[in-house]
């Protein structure tokens, strides 16, 4: 799927929509939609977290690359889902688009079967705005 950063007002707030809906009503702390360089294109949380998003996405796009030639060095084209267990809270990543990531963070009270869905249900409804 071709995509360009190039997004509207009306687009993000659509995504916003979607993203809300689907997942910080969930339970989920912290969602965050960006692109593959680390750049945050919407930032959305439940009110309780402190975190550092801008050095989260950095991260988030650093890791997901790294994990994209490990793919390759085993034989795959790339593994479209990452999941990271903490303590107290998880973070789930899953490609959007060729060109963004969908960065979830969530604690204990989400199951993480559960999420999986509600982040394909907002993925495919992401998708769809293009």
């Amino acid at each position: 799927m071709e995509f360009t950063l190039d997004l509207g007002k009306n687009q993000i707030d659509q995504i916003e929509k979607v993203l809300n809906e689907e997942l910080i009503e969930l339970g989920v702390a912290n969602v965050i939609l960006l692109d593959l360089a680390g750049n945050v294109i919407v930032n959305l949380d439940n009110g309780e977290t402190t975190h550092d998003v801008y050095s989260l996405a950095a991260l988030a796009a650093g890791n997901f690359g790294a994990v994209s030639a490990m793919a390759n060095l085993i034989g795959e084209h790339e593994f479209s889902l990452l999941f990271h267990k903490g303590e107290t809270e998880s973070i789930h990543f899953s490609k959007v688009t060729q060109d963004l990531l969908l960065l979830t963070i969530f604690g204990k009270s989400v199951s993480l079967g559960f999420l999986r869905l509600k982040v394909s249900e907002a993925v495919k409804k992401i998708e769809a705005l293009f």
